[in-house]
């Protein structure tokens, strides 16, 4: 390592106005630069520890090895899911007409620190509808500003920022699956619903408390984004982290030769368009559009219909493609080892018939005195078992037995502890760069280029939201579970 390196990396000396935060972000930043491994690294130091402590928990190393083995594939249909989520999101960002919204939309901002501002609120209030066209559109919008040549755009921290609604945003809005679960008595567990019972959106998503902890959360986000923005003297563009910015325009082509015809031409992409409507307007008529959308196979269907019709031709949708390709090869590397770590922590059990799961479950559970105690812990054990199990829908399967069934012998509000549960399980996704693997694709960076960032959104958030949620709380009266 050369001595400019080493200074870049390790800046001996902040800025005399940069504030504590930021200086705080920048040491952040230069420590994930040197020792933060490659998500891919990262995925197998966690699988090693998990089976340690199944095995120092008890489990066999037979019975671990085992269920390694045995989980390993089970995320395959959420692995292909997620990576057409980001193929889905790309196509449809880079048709000419999204293209254009995207160009009018980088032209906001007029600093590069209210770019990075921008970015984060756009980020958490499209993950209110969809964590998936938050995450693509986002990385996409990114791309597009440090295009820019009026403003020294830091593409770490904008990037860091695009990765805000999948940290602490979607579990709020409508996409969260643990209160779509729980919304619908076809959907939760028979062994669940006597214990749960049915919690309407009025109880969870739609409470004025939520909507009170969405907005906390995202003026959170948005000073912390300003504040830890770095100095124009630490700012590292696109151009100096490497990363070219040309490489996925889609220049317009001609047919070559006469088998080209159909390849620019709309009419397949018009039958195509047509026959896919009659299945859209049937499914969206069932019901809300924004619940029917944020189902992934639906969701996916939907964007890759119109990122066909917004390319219309043929070729400018396969050539918009391939150049997606790249944002997915984490996702498909390092999926099926996160399902292997869920099968080894709740699959393996001691001699007493108990997982690892279960026990650090029931030790949180077991120490609560009353709903705010029990509130405050629920969300922190969410949070820990979220960083080794990132994943929101089947990790509520995981706990919404013991968790719910202590909330009714506290006298906990059902809907609210689905809530905290929503409001705890993201912030590790700050630290863990799981769900982060379709952004880095498309920015082209690495997960250590952005959780310097990310880490001081996770130690802000944490004590802040934990606190809030454990206040909250109190305003809520307990009422037995609803049964259908």
């Amino acid at each position: 390592m050369t001595d400019a390196t080493h200074r870049n990396s390790f800046p001996d000396k902040m800025p005399m106005q940069a504030n504590p935060l930021a200086r705080l972000s920048q040491h952040m930043v230069a420590f994930a630069e040197r020792w933060f491994p490659d998500a891919y690294v990262f995925v197998l130091i966690a699988v090693v520890v998990i089976a340690l402590g199944t095995i120092v928990h008890g489990g066999s190393p037979l019975a671990v090895s085992r269920a390694f083995g045995d989980g390993f594939w089970n995320l395959i249909p959420f692995t292909m899911q997620m990576a057409l989520v980001a193929i889905g999101g790309y196509v449809v960002a880079m048709s000419p007409p999204v293209a254009a919204v995207l160009r009018r939309l980088a032209a906001v901002p007029s600093t590069a620190r209210g770019a990075v501002v921008f970015v984060g609120v756009l980020s958490i209030v499209l993950s209110l509808l969809n964590w998936g066209l938050s995450l693509i559109f986002s990385g996409l919008l990114v791309r597009e500003i440090a295009r820019r040549k009026d403003i020294r755009l830091d593409y770490r921290a904008a990037g860091a920022a695009g990765y805000l609604g999948l940290g602490c945003g979607f579990t709020l809005g409508i996409t969260s699956s643990a209160a779509q679960l729980q919304a619908n008595a076809a959907s939760i567990p028979s062994s669940l619903l006597p214990i749960t019972g049915v919690i309407g959106f009025s109880e969870t998503i739609l409470t004025w408390q939520n909507l009170v902890t969405t907005v906390i959360v995202t003026a959170l986000s948005a000073l912390i984004c300003y504040l830890t923005a770095p100095n124009p003297m630490l700012v590292k563009t696109a151009e100096e982290l490497g990363v070219s910015l040309d490489d996925d325009r889609i220049e317009p082509k001609k047919p070559a030769r006469p088998g080209d015809f159909l390849e620019f031409s709309p009419i397949l992409t018009i039958l195509i368009v047509v026959l896919a409507l009659g299945w859209l307007w049937q499914t969206f008529q069932s019901g809300n559009p924004l619940i029917t959308l944020s189902g992934l196979n639906t969701y996916n269907f939907v964007f890759l219909v119109l990122g066909i019709l917004l390319h219309w031709r043929p070729r400018s949708l396969l050539e918009a493609f391939s150049k997606a390709m790249p944002s997915v090869s984490g996702v498909l590397l390092q999926f099926p080892f996160y399902a292997g770590i869920a099968q080894m922590l709740t699959k393996v059990p001691n001699s007493s018939g108990v997982t690892l799961s279960d026990t650090i479950a029931h030790w949180f559970v077991d120490a609560s005195a009353n709903s705010t105690v029990f509130s405050f812990l629920v969300g922190l054990y969410s949070a820990v078992l979220g960083f080794f199990i990132p994943s929101a829908g089947g990790k509520w399967i995981i706990e919404a037995p013991y968790i719910m069934k202590a909330a009714n012998e506290i006298g906990a509000h059902l809907g609210w502890t689905v809530m905290i549960y929503n409001i705890a399980e993201t912030l590790p996704n700050f630290i863990n760069p799981f769900w982060m693997l379709p952004l880095l694709g498309i920015l082209g960076l690495k997960s250590k280029d952005l959780i310097g960032y990310t880490s001081v959104q996770f130690f802000v958030h944490f004590p802040i939201v934990m606190i809030l949620a454990a206040i909250l709380m109190t305003t809520f009266t307990y009422h037995p579970p609803i049964l259908p």
